[in-house]
């Protein structure tokens, strides 16, 4: 091929390269994604889930629908979106993977805000409080047998995996069975919110009333507290003490059990793989539940008789835990959102992770 030739073919490629780049459009920046797990009805209008206050009131009216996930995602022009996963670890797991690979959005500067309802141990938090965490611990990986078949020397059925006993050491936690978050993130966080006001009610104090435990009277507020995630929904005085030694035992005596949700340890092992990708960054996720209900029963009542009445908008404490989600994580994303050019590049927290190595 002569020499003019060659100029003209590479000629046309740069020119069909130029057209191609600019009909390709660039990715959305995306500052702040709140993870919502379930929605009652409707995104706006009627009975609220964990994601219609958001959309509401942070005028998410942007929709982008994500056929490979449980929902559509919603934005505003601010950067903040959210997003719902679906009930679950699996459904969790499937959409925040679907997010984090969909080209349309730049996500390796967003911070992660799950903010979602729990049951709550009466010993940690009270009904409506708001807990951030520094331990997520996955409460489905493991062995069982029947209650009615357990030795009598034994604490509880549920054992770790690969193990003879229950809390035999020493513990060797899976891949994907526990998640230390960025601990000086989680604490900002909670240095931000521990003023948020947290609205109490004369019928919280009534329900409260019926419960014993070190937290269970307090009006609601705000606090660091850890997670078994699971999506086993379990409940009862026994259950609650399991989940206080299964956190106790997998964080080697770090973590402190607070709160019980279904869907977290789905969606941070997929922030952890794209993380892996460069997707996103894994310093920059924050777990958040407030308390919807206890994990455990009223004086008076067995566990059986307590169970029946956990049901999706009928917990004691449904509305106030929806408020408190919104009230404390509204306090982070206007933080990041109205100081963004402080945090996009430099994850926040890390000033204090300096003094506190």
């Amino acid at each position: 091929m002569n020499t003019p030739a060659r100029y003209s073919l590479a000629l046309l490629f740069l020119i069909s390269f130029a057209a191609v780049s600019q009909a390709r459009p660039r990715p959305i920046p995306v500052k702040v994604v709140v993870v919502a797990m379930f929605e009652v009805g409707a995104d706006t209008g009627d009975q609220p889930g964990e994601l219609q206050y958001w959309v509401e009131r942070d005028h998410l009216d942007r929709i982008y629908p994500l056929a490979a996930a449980y929902h559509a995602v919603r934005m505003n022009s601010d950067g903040e979106m959210a997003v719902l996963t679906g009930q679950g670890a699996a459904h969790a797991a499937a959409t925040i993977m679907a997010l984090g690979l969909d080209p349309r959005f730049d996500l390796s500067h967003a911070y992660w805000i799950v903010a979602g309802i729990a049951g709550a141990s009466p010993d940690k938090a009270s009904l409506g409080s708001a807990l951030w965490a520094r331990w997520v611990v996955d409460g489905d990986l493991g062995y069982e047998i029947d209650a009615r078949e357990t030795p009598p020397d034994w604490t509880t059925g549920y054992l770790p995996l690969r193990k003879s006993k229950p809390f035999e050491e020493p513990a060797a936690p899976l891949p994907g069975q526990v998640y230390e978050l960025n601990k000086s993130l989680a604490e900002w966080a909670y240095n931000l919110t521990r003023a948020a006001p947290l609205a109490d009610s004369a019928s919280l104090k009534e329900i409260r009333s019926n419960f014993d435990g070190a937290a269970a009277q307090r009006p609601p507020f705000v606090a660091m507290g850890d997670e078994v995630s699971s999506s086993r929904y379990w409940h009862g005085n026994l259950f609650d003490a399991w989940a206080a030694e299964w956190m106790r035992y997998f964080t080697r005596g770090q973590g402190q059990f607070a709160t019980t949700a279904m869907e977290d340890t789905g969606t941070l092992q997929s922030l952890e793989f794209l993380a892996n990708a460069h997707r996103v960054d894994g310093q920059r996720v924050l777990v958040l539940r407030t308390v919807s209900n206890y994990d455990r029963p009223p004086r008076g009542m067995t566990a059986a008789e307590s169970l029946a009445t956990q049901r999706i908008g009928k917990y004691s404490g449904y509305l106030p835990s929806l408020e408190a989600a919104y009230t404390v994580g509204h306090v982070v994303v206007r933080e990041l959102l109205t100081n963004w050019p402080q945090y996009a590049n430099t994850a926040a927290g890390a000033d204090q992770a300096k003094r506190n190595p």
